[in-house]
């Protein structure tokens, strides 16, 4: 309830009659409660004084329950409209309704004319900011949470690369990848796992194939997990069978402009200035141009949250934030190669989640 307490204070303030939260990742974030709707309508109505709503599908009334929901559940089955059932509660609890706050980055425009139909007077606010600030500062469970998603990207990523021969292809790799977590438990990816190879490794988001695993050549490795609703993220790379001089270089270019970023991330520093310390080496040793993405981004329910790692962010690091630093260098003759480690914000400085092992490994 802490975190709803959050939004009602901000509904209070800003003198707004009531949220509306609709996106799976928020909803989740206030009730615990997981769910993914497909079409059908997942929400939260917040009011400044009174408990929260939730709006859910009947057939998911049980586990929302489960999940630890303790207040009021409007379930409707598949012949009910839920913008009706949700009128008709407001209206009962006799809500003047002249502010509503949504999230504009979420809310269709289909969605949003179910609200002006029934609420025609109300001006819309976006909430989206807020919840993104709230979200952006994880406590302590959250982080025992992401602790463990990291120590099971980390797993990943030696599956790989045992997994790694001659004439292997890319997703015979992811494969093997996935189902040595699926027996770990893990249920999902926090995103499409990425085993990339040769001149496939010079695309920062590639798509795994069927080219085969060929001496002399990177292989890149970016993959996460999600756990009890959250994500990690990690990438390494290694070489297989031999490496040039020039591999060697870019890789030890991106391996010090990452632990440079890392070694820049202190409380109150600007984000900005993180970013600019692995571009700044990654530049200076002429490879500027080969380094197309921001130094990372935010990491939790979702993959990719606030804040966003580039080098026009003047916010500054806090303490509970958790974040990416990846830095890249991708030619496209040769391969790419990208370290990622996830990064928990200390009052001490960086706490890095992920563990594999970041020196060049020859397989």
């Amino acid at each position: 309830m802490e975190r709803v307490k959050k939004i009602q204070h901000w509904l209070k303030e800003n003198d707004i009659s009531w949220a509306f939260i609709t996106s799976t990742p928020n909803v989740f974030y206030f009730s615990h409660f997981y769910s993914d709707p497909h079409e059908r309508l997942l929400a939260i109505a917040i009011f400044q004084e009174e408990e929260p709503i939730l709006i859910c599908p009947q057939m998911e009334v049980a586990q929302a329950k489960q999940a630890g929901w303790a207040y009021e559940i409007i379930g409707y089955d598949d012949t009910e409209n839920p913008w009706d059932l949700l009128q008709k509660r407001i209206a009962k609890r006799e809500i003047v309704t002249e502010r509503i706050a949504i999230e504009k980055e979420h809310m269709t425009i289909a969605r949003l004319e179910q609200l002006q139909a029934r609420f025609s007077n109300a001006s819309f606010i976006d909430i989206t900011e807020k919840v993104r600030s709230i979200r952006m500062i994880k406590d302590e469970n959250e982080l025992r949470i992401l602790r463990q998603a990291a120590e099971l990207a980390d797993l990943g990523v030696e599956i790989g690369v045992r997994s790694l021969a001659e004439g292997k292809t890319e997703l015979e790799i992811v494969a093997a990848i996935e189902y040595e977590l699926k027996k770990k438990g893990v249920r999902s990816m926090s995103f499409a796992t990425m085993v990339l190879t040769g001149e496939n490794s010079a695309a920062p988001h590639g798509v795994p194939g069927t080219k085969t695993i060929e001496r002399g050549h990177f292989v890149l490795f970016d993959l996460g997990v999600v756990l009890d609703g959250y994500c990690s993220d990690i990438t390494r790379t290694v070489a297989f069978g031999s490496a040039t001089a020039q591999q060697k270089e870019i890789y030890e270019t991106v391996l010090k402009a990452q632990l440079a970023a890392i070694h820049a991330c202190q409380i109150g520093q600007k984000i900005g200035q993180i970013d600019k310390a692995a571009r700044t080496i990654i530049e200076q040793a002429g490879y500027g141009a080969y380094f197309p993405h921001r130094v990372g981004h935010g990491l939790g329910i979702d993959v990719h949250e606030y804040p966003s790692m580039n080098e026009t962010n003047e916010m500054t690091l806090e303490k509970g934030m958790v974040f990416t630093i990846e830095p890249g260098i991708y030619v496209p003759s040769i391969g790419g190669v990208r370290i990622e480690d996830d990064i928990y914000m200390t009052e001490n400085g960086p706490m890095i989640l992920t563990n594999y092992p970041k020196e060049l490994q020859i397989i």
